[in-house]
């Protein structure tokens, strides 16, 4: 009797070790338990720990309670501005109904991934290149809100969309490059214009000051040469006379050029009675007009031969010949001797010997 006793609670030991093996759950922290007896919700969502379900009639569901990352695949569609993009994006989000996310949905996971592609390629729709390009976080918010209202009725909670990256054709990337040079080279000329500008007042107000002191000129272009020296380079810096400018100038517009002081000086004196006169600077030997010189008419061409008067003086009518100055009669002296030769071959009588 007492062996069969003893057989009997070894017997029931081992059913209710089956049993509770058989219904004994445990559930993690990150984790809830959704319950369903004979297929229906049977009390509320199990929290962590140990818990126990009826073996053969309860079924426990774990749900996941973690912030779940979804790579949403990438859509190729056509903007707004007739652009094709290729643009994908990632969801973050979670569940904050156990319950919900077992009954009201069949997959929340392939719900919340198909619903995502819808809205990206809607956002694509909806928007410009330069909306995608530059205005993401609107497009994030957008797409967010699209996501996260029909999420809501699943148990899920959108908690974070970002647009990972926009494709675009070669065609495109090259025309938007060639842009985007054309702006910086446009950027660039308006600032080298401005530093032009900017530097023709401060020069315009350096030749100013120059201007009142004229050896601040010549200052400067010690400095400059100065400058020059210091690179020990084999370039040569060859001053070039304002003066000479200036002769060019006044040569260009028909006046005279200024004779200095001590080329005054060597001229040759002219004989009494003449009016002495500057020689010109360089007369006209083609076709002996001196007027083209800027000189004065007086500078003829006496001779012919295109060459004026080469001691710079002007015979007068009437002017007495000095002495020693030729006539062109062959004597040197200028009297009258030769005259009176002439007179005397003309009358057939020859000349008379000397006495003695």
């Amino acid at each position: 009797m007492i062996q069969e006793i003893i057989v009997g609670i070894v017997a029931a030991g081992s059913a209710s070790l089956v049993y509770v093996a058989a219904s004994a759950r445990v559930i993690k922290q990150y984790e809830r338990g959704v319950v369903l007896r004979l297929g229906r919700l049977a009390g509320e969502v199990r929290s962590p720990g140990f818990t126990m379900v009826v073996p053969f009639m309860d079924r426990l569901r774990k749900v996941n309670m973690q912030i779940v990352t979804l790579s949403v695949p990438a859509q190729e569609g056509i903007t707004r501005d007739n652009v094709t993009v290729r643009v994908d994006a990632v969801v973050y989000f979670k569940v904050i109904d156990a319950a919900d996310a077992v009954i009201k949905v069949e997959d929340y996971r392939f719900a919340v991934s198909q619903m995502a592609q819808t809205s990206l390629r809607s956002i694509i729709g909806k928007s410009d290149l330069d909306d995608l390009l530059s205005n993401r976080e609107m497009l994030n918010q957008g797409m967010e809100l699209m996501i996260d209202s029909p999420a809501l009725g699943w148990g899920v909670q959108i908690d974070r969309v970002e647009i990972k990256d926009v494709s675009l054709p070669e065609t495109m990337k090259r025309s938007m490059a060639r842009q985007a040079e054309a702006d910086r080279e446009r950027r660039a000329r308006i600032i080298n214009a401005d530093a032009e500008l900017q530097a023709s007042k401060k020069l315009a107000q350096a030749a100013e000051v120059m201007s009142e002191q004229p050896a601040a000129l010549q200052l400067r272009l010690l400095q400059t040469v100065v400058a020059v020296a210091a690179e020990k380079n084999s370039t040569l810096v060859l001053p070039f006379p304002v003066e000479l400018l200036r002769f060019l100038e006044r040569a260009q517009s028909g006046q005279p050029p200024v004779v200095a002081e001590s080329q005054r000086a060597r001229r040759p004196e002219a004989p009494p009675g003449v009016e002495p006169v500057d020689p010109p600077a360089a007369p006209d030997r083609i076709n002996g007009v001196p007027e083209a010189l800027g000189l004065p008419e007086t500078f003829a061409d006496t001779d012919g031969l295109g060459v004026p008067d080469a001691f710079g003086i002007l015979r007068t009518p009437g002017t007495p010949k000095e002495p020693g100055e030729p006539d062109g009669s062959g004597n040197p002296d200028g009297s009258g001797e030769a005259e009176e030769s002439r007179g005397v071959e003309g009358s057939g009588k020859a000349p008379e010997a000397p006495a003695g």
